[in-house]
């Protein structure tokens, strides 16, 4: 097992994972910045890659998820109510075509390139998709810091497997501790990075 910590961030759907996933990249990316600054480092340094998920919003409801390739911009609808794929998941119909145009590139990208690999989300959807299972379990053979989010509940084998990880570590956002949580997750991340 590798020396950099491959961190998990669960929780119940809407305990702010992502949200604190993103707090933890926007603390690497700018200490990393100050760091290749103050020591002449390359400033073309890839510092994250990988997908960021969000989901696309009606007033306060939720429709369905894209998938976002952090470096490149590009985004893909992966789940939608419109959708009337035959596969259907929480009353979303899926677009795997869809997930695995944007997710295998950005995640090879990560696993090649960049510094810390980022893949939100690890859950009900994308695990659908063997391309996509297949990639991400890729990445986790590659010793770099990475970060995930996982759907709490979902008992699928690639979820069972990071979980089980020597070199992994799980953390859960609960109301209590949403706001401490970013700190403390780039703490246990700058330990070794």
């Amino acid at each position: 097992m590798g020396l950099h910590p491959k961190i998990g961030i669960t929780g119940l759907p809407r305990s702010g994972k992502s949200a604190v996933m993103n707090k933890v990249l926007d603390m690497i990316v700018d200490e990393r910045v100050r760091e290749l600054r103050m020591r002449g480092g390359d400033p073309n340094t890839l510092i994250t890659a990988g997908l960021r998920m969000e989901p696309i919003l009606e007033g306060s409801e939720r429709q369905g998820y894209k998938i976002i390739d952090i470096v490149s911009g590009e985004e893909g609808i992966i789940a939608h109510r419109s959708n009337d794929d035959r596969l259907r998941v929480l009353g979303l119909g899926l677009d795997l075509a869809e997930l695995e145009r944007i997710a295998i590139p950005a995640l090879r990208r990560a696993k090649e390139e960049s510094e810390v690999i980022v893949i939100d989300e690890i859950g009900k959807f994308t695990v659908e998709s063997e391309a996509y299972v297949a990639a991400v379990r890729e990445v986790l053979e590659v010793d770099k810091p990475t970060l995930l989010t996982l759907h709490k509940k979902s008992r699928h084998p690639l979820l069972q497997d990071i979980r089980r990880r020597d070199d992994g570590r799980i953390l859960e956002v609960t109301p209590v501790n949403r706001a401490l949580l970013p700190y403390k997750i780039h703490k246990l991340m700058r330990e070794t990075y």
